[in-house]
Parts: C-alpha cells; structure tokens; sequence
C-alpha cells in the first residue's frame, strides 16, 4: 500500500505546505491496476497533482472528510479539470450529505458540465456500499465543529502461497495442476479428484489497514478502530502549550493527545498531520521539532511528520517506510 502527502497544513495554506489532501492506492493484488483514491482535496490540490505521480483518469473515488473548506474547497476545480482532460470513467465521491448539494450548487451557478457521472456516497451509508475493488474502506465518526469523519482502508485479500508439503503428500503432480491451484482456480485431476484451490493454500498474512482521519479534537474515538491497523494519520494541529492558549473552540488535537491515543491502540506507525501553519521548519520558536518532540515523549512507535509530496510505503510485513521526500 502507498500514499502521498498533497498538502499537509491547518485552515490556510503556507510557503511549504498546501491544505489538506492525501493520495492513497494498494499495491497488492491490484499492482496491475492504477486506480488511486484521494482523501480530502483542499484548495490547490489539483496543482500538487500536476507535480507527483497521479492521473485524473485513474482516480477511483474521493473520501472527504468534513465540509470545511480547507478539506472539500479544491474539489470543484478538480472535477472541472478532469472534465477537460476528457475524463469519461465514473467519479465515486463518499462525505458527508452537504456533499452533494456543494457541488451540484457550484456545477449550476457556473454553468460545470462533466463528461464523466458522479456516484455520491453519503458516509452515513458507507458501510452499504463496495466503494473499492480492493481495499474495504470504515468511517469512523470524530468530534469536531462539523460533522467529520476518519476512513480506514483494509486490503480485501492477500496473497497466499502454496502448501507445496501436502501437495506432494497428496500425490498431485507438479506443473499444471499446482499453476492453477496458485492462480485460484479448481483442478480435476486424472483420478476423478477435484481440488478447490483454499484447501491447498497456506493461510494469508494479515491484511494491511490504514486509518486517515478527518479534524477531531478526540482522538482517542480512533482507538478501537486502530487496534489492528499498521497506520495511523491524524492531526496534531497544535502544540498542547498552544492548544491551551487557543481553547477548545476550534475543536482540533495537539501532538500529545495524537500520541497517547496511538499509543494506546498500539498502532505501530503514526504519522502527524495538518499542522498550524504557525509551526514553521528550522529553530524558531514555535516549531516543528516541537511538535515532533511532544509526541515522541509519549508515543514508542516508529513516529512521522508529513510534508507535503512525502510519500510513503506500507510493506506487507507491515513496516511503513519512507520512500521518497519533498518534490523540487
């Protein structure tokens, strides 16, 4: 499983940080596949597209998490966009039920016709819908302003390898028969005997899960759902020296709380978010080391702070890798 950071800062954008969007894909089964899946899609987004590896043609669907604008503004211009580049391929888009009328209200006062249908998907009836081929996807409901939500992505299935052993001990011959075990389909073998390919197969691994969250100043409502995901991306929009100076009002987690909840759910990966674009890079006060050093105080897992284009890979034995960094 892969994904990238198309913008990684709180409310406005900053010199190095655009608003809010994340590209996601699977790389299992579906490696043949090119089809990605864009959570959030804040103002920008398209422009952040245009310099890291993602097709408007293969985009899958879109998971947004609330309707604030930082998260859904850059969602028109993106449509308008793909329309001209003669997208015909459906759009699924899953969020919250304001969704809809937004778009549809933007697509009428400008005069927005798409080549391609719409599939609206209201999160509340999320878990009625196959939304992707290959990744089963959960919203989670969190606290904040607006209704808002966090997905989790889990792969569908896994790769499974051959129980050579019992094969050989059960007397089926090698070449065809064993091939076509492999690729999932049932085999008549010359005596008569007919074998279905899930009793010769060794059992999976365990099924990759990521969980990106939406805004959301509990993040301890993600521990459950974290329980079995390799990642966790949520927000640390403050520090938990500013988050006191700030107020409950906007409704958003420092650093610290990330960190407890993540490690409590024993999720061995997390990676921080959205940050207030008061944090800047370097020395200065305040910081992104920070940020960084609140969190690590309290979390013992392999531990990021996204930039955006950092992207990312979720190996099957579950290790989260860093693959490549800032675009030029």
């Amino acid at each position: 499983m892969e994904f990238q950071f198309l913008g990684t800062s709180s409310g406005t954008p900053s010199k190095s940080r655009n608003v809010t969007a994340l590209a996601l894909r699977s790389l299992g089964a579906a490696r043949a596949a090119r089809h990605w899946s864009l959570i959030d899609c804040g103002e920008g987004t398209q422009h952040r597209i245009l310099r890291a590896p993602w097709s408007l043609h293969d985009l899958h669907a879109v998971f947004i998490t609330h309707m604030h604008g930082d998260h859904c503004y850059g969602l028109p211009g993106l449509l308008a966009s793909a329309g001209m580049m003669n997208r015909t391929a459906p759009l699924t888009l899953v969020g919250p039920a304001p969704l809809r009328p937004f778009l549809e209200g933007v697509m009428a006062t400008t005069e927005l016709g798409l080549p391609f249908a719409l599939d609206f998907v209201d999160v509340e009836n999320l878990a009625d819908a196959d939304v992707l081929p290959d990744l089963a996807v959960r919203a989670t409901k969190l606290s904040h302003r607006i209704p808002c939500w966090a997905y989790s992505f889990t792969e569908k299935a896994v790769e499974r390898r051959l129980d050579t052993a019992r094969l050989a001990a059960g007397g089926v011959p090698r070449g065809e028969a064993w091939g076509e075990l492999q690729r999932g389909r049932p085999v008549v073998l010359d005596d008569g005997r007919v074998l279905q390919p899930e009793d010769w197969l060794q059992p999976g691994r365990k099924p990759r899960k990521i969980i990106v969250g939406g805004d959301n100043d509990s993040p301890a409502l993600l521990v459950d759902e974290a329980r079995d995901a390799e990642v966790l991306i949520h927000e640390a929009t403050y520090t938990e020296d500013v988050l006191q100076k700030v107020g409950p009002g906007p409704q958003h987690s420092s650093a610290r709380m990330t960190a407890l909840a993540a490690g409590e759910a024993g999720v061995p990966n997390l990676v921080l978010t959205h940050f207030s674009p008061r944090y800047q890079e370097g020395e200065g006060a305040p910081s992104m080391r920070d940020i960084e050093n609140e969190a690590r105080a309290v979390y013992g897992g392999q531990l990021f702070l996204a930039r955006d284009f950092d992207r990312y890979q979720l190996g099957r034995d579950g290790q989260l890798s860093l693959i490549s960094g800032r675009s030029a």
